[in-house]
């Protein structure tokens, strides 16, 4: 039998990050759940038998201080599952002077991910399946976003609703997927992203449109909490993907459709160049 992998999942104190790290305590991984909210991540960890971090995305501070945590806790890291962040609907400036909606779903996945990359690695030189895996969650809504390398804080593109400027932060939660899965694969790290779905659970929960469509339906739109996890869970099991590293899935579909840009290798570099630069990282 093979050793017990220590998985990692931010955005796991509701939703689709709670269903997905319910499946790896059962399945005897050992599971860190991260998340913004205290008593709610304490909750979930104490109810599965597994690790509680709390880390709030929107605070560079507190997401050095996570790395810092679980380096403590572990000397590898199979899999880390970036989860964690959300559409905003009012544009919101962060402790740190940045867009909350390109912080918390693209920067501070960046910064942890940069952060954990030895651990990652030590755990991918083992050689096995599911060691040294990155996941991103990433959306449909890629599809509608653009990037702007000067104008990723959204200040000079209209908000709508802050839709636009989701898409935007899942288009380039993409394109840092494969700039990572290029920059990791001589080390053997592997690294994914996913659109989950139409997940009803409580993303967007202060958006009009998300409002209108929960009393247009009776709040029965989109697909459960546990169907939506499903692409997470196969893409983090101890298996291989059947495919290149950096691709994206729709759900369990790889290589599903993206914006143009999510194939521009030039800018994917760019991205991580400047991602480095906000964070306060060098690019290599």
């Amino acid at each position: 039998m093979s050793q017990q992998r220590t998985i990692v999942i931010t955005g796991a104190s509701s939703g689709i990050g709670t269903v997905t790290a319910r499946h790896f305590a059962e399945a005897g991984e050992r599971v860190i759940v991260v998340g913004r909210n205290p008593e709610r991540t304490r909750s979930v960890a104490d109810e599965l038998g597994a690790e509680a971090l709390v880390a709030d995305f929107a605070s560079f501070a507190e997401v050095r201080g996570l790395a810092a945590a679980l380096q403590e806790r572990t000397d590898s890291i199979d899999v880390l599952l970036n989860n964690a962040g959300g559409l905003i609907s009012e544009r919101t400036l962060t402790v740190d002077g940045h867009d909350a909606t390109i912080q918390t779903n693209l920067y501070s996945h960046y910064l942890l991910t940069r952060l954990l990359l030895p651990e990652l690695e030590r755990a991918a030189a083992t050689g096995e399946p599911g060691r040294g895996r990155v996941v991103t969650t990433a959306s449909v809504a890629n599809r509608w976003g653009r990037i702007d390398i000067d104008d990723l804080d959204y200040a000079h593109h209209p908000w709508r609703g802050g839709w636009r400027a989701y898409g935007t932060a899942k288009l380039a939660a993409i394109l840092f997927t494969k700039e990572l899965a290029r920059r990791g694969a001589p080390a053997g790290i592997e690294a994914f992203s996913v659109h989950p779905g139409a997940v009803n659970t409580g993303f967007g929960a202060t958006s009009p449109l998300i409002k209108l469509g929960n009393a247009l339906t009776g709040s029965r739109w989109g697909i459960t909490a546990e169907v939506g996890a499903t692409p997470l869970i196969a893409l983090a099991e101890a298996s291989p993907v059947p495919t290149d590293s950096g691709a994206y899935f729709d759900r369990l579909k790889p290589h599903g459709r993206t914006a143009k840009q999510a194939t521009d290798a030039t800018l994917q570099r760019a991205l991580w160049d400047r991602a480095a630069e906000v964070v306060g990282l060098p690019a290599d």
